[in-house]
Parts: structure tokens; C-alpha cells; sequence
């Protein structure tokens, strides 16, 4: 079974990653790019800017151009597509909420020292981001 979900690559004025540290499985305790499932009914980018609320208090604007895509396997054979969307942040004050256990701004170095999720590094390089 394949499960959509979104996640949100936003960036402070300082170029610093907005990051969640989860605190439910999948990946407890590992630090990520926050983000969750897509609801029935619920197009990719009202998921960003709904995720990104729950997860870190913030309210964002979300590009509508995917930034990349990646799979990852969940428990009994699921495998996660999750797809990922710059947002700008419009307003809120950041604070963990949902299933992050902790949220901050982290630079490139700092999130390489980071305990992250598997692949995390490799993707955002990938990407550019790092």
C-alpha cells in the first residue's frame, strides 16, 4: 500500500532549514523536514500548510512546484511517497506541536551533526539544499 505525504523545505532570512525532531514512530527522536499524510480530499499544498501548523506553529505559504519526491518504507510493507514543497513562512511563532517533539532552525553544518532521518542528507544534497 502507498501512502502520500507532503513535507515543507522552508528557509529563514539566515538560509537556516526549518527541522522537526519526531517524537511518534516512524523515526522517533530523528530530526526531518516536517510534514505528514495527505487527508482524503486534501490537495498537496492545503497538506504543507496544514502539517506545517500542526508540527511547528507556523503558518506558511506554499510554492505549488514540487521540490522532489522520495520513497520510504513504513511498518507492514507500507511505503510512504512523500513529496516536498518550498513554503515561506507568513506567520506564527515556531513551537512543537502534533508529533514533533522539538523544532528549530538548523544550519547546513549543524544539521550534518544532527541525528536525521535515513537518507535525509543524501536527498537535500541532492537537492541542492545543503
Amino acid at each position: 500500500m502507498r501512502v502520500r505525504c507532503v513535507g515543507g523545505i522552508v528557509r529563514d532570512e539566515g538560509g537556516r532549514l526549518l527541522m522537526v525532531r519526531r517524537g511518534r514512530p516512524p523515526s522517533v527522536g530523528l530530526w526531518s523536514v516536517p510534514g505528514g499524510r495527505v487527508e482524503p480530499g486534501e490537495d498537496d499544498v492545503s497538506a504543507v500548510a496544514r502539517e506545517l501548523r500542526e508540527e511547528t506553529g507556523l503558518e506558511v505559504s506554499v510554492a505549488d512546484v514540487e521540490v522532489g519526491m522520495v520513497e520510504r518504507p513504513g511498518p507492514g510493507g507500507v511505503i510512504y511517497e512523500i513529496h516536498d514543497y518550498a513554503a515561506t513562512v507568513t506567520g506564527g511563532t515556531p513551537r512543537a506541536g502534533d508529533d514533533a517533539a522539538e523544532v528549530r532552525w538548523v544550519s547546513a553544518a549543524e544539521l550534518r551533526e544532527l541525528p536525521v532521518t535515513p537518507g535525509l542528507l543524501d536527498v537535500l544534497a541532492g537537492w541542492g539544499l545543503l
